[in-house]
């Protein structure tokens, strides 16, 4: 495969497989060599085994760290600091994006940036939906009640208000109080659902602070 063909078969794609080109003349043993050569030469970017974008001036679009996150391991979605700072509940950046996943923990740098995968039980995985990042991206990302959820979850001690405030979390009108009481009560933990009632506390603090 020349270099031609390949920017024929994923002009807009912001990352790709080895195997969605799997379809050229080569074997993908071949197709692997190539493509190593190309990551070698500057003209790719090996994000994880198998997984590729294309590197400046060839890319006509910047992968969204979220989408490269979902690429990296499909049984995920962005949670925790990254989705509650994508839905500006909370004031700072987060450089490392945080997914949850089934699969094992694992952390990830890529010249894209760093990926972090935290793992929680299968029962626990849910309350995320699929969301548009412009561009024409999507990436799955936990729900705002979720991702909070998700940290207090896998942070210990985080079913305490001292830990809650020192989030700094804001712009709560975005939680639905119904959804995060409900999530906090399939989770059949104590933990989460002192956790969802602080929460709660907070949500009319700062209803009363706008009064």
């Amino acid at each position: 495969m020349k270099l031609e063909e390949l920017l024929r078969q994923v002009p807009g794609e912001p990352v790709f497989r080895a195997g969605f080109l799997a379809g050229s003349s080569e074997s993908l043993s071949v197709l692997r060599l190539q493509l190593s050569r190309w990551v070698g030469a500057g003209k790719l970017i090996q994000l994880a085994k198998g997984l590729y974008t294309l590197a400046e001036p060839y890319r006509k679009l910047t992968p969204h760290p979220f989408v490269l996150a979902n690429a990296m391991k499909k049984a995920s979605y962005v949670s925790l600091q990254s989705a509650l700072a994508h839905f500006g509940m909370i004031p700072e950046h987060v450089p490392t994006v945080t997914s949850v996943t089934t699969q094992r923990p694992a952390r990830v740098e890529t010249p894209l940036g760093r990926f972090l995968f935290r793992h929680v039980k299968k029962s626990w995985f849910n309350g995320y939906t699929q969301v548009d990042l412009g561009s024409g991206q999507k990436a799955f990302v936990a729900t705002p009640e979720k991702a909070l959820l998700d940290l207090v979850y896998l942070t210990p001690g985080a079913d305490d208000y001292e830990f809650l405030v020192e989030l700094r979390l804001q712009n709560l009108t975005r939680l639905d109080r119904e959804v995060l009481i409900r999530l906090a009560g399939t989770s059949k933990s104590p933990k989460l659902e002192r956790a969802a009632k602080l929460i709660e506390r907070l949500m009319d603090e700062e209803g009363g602070r706008e009064l």
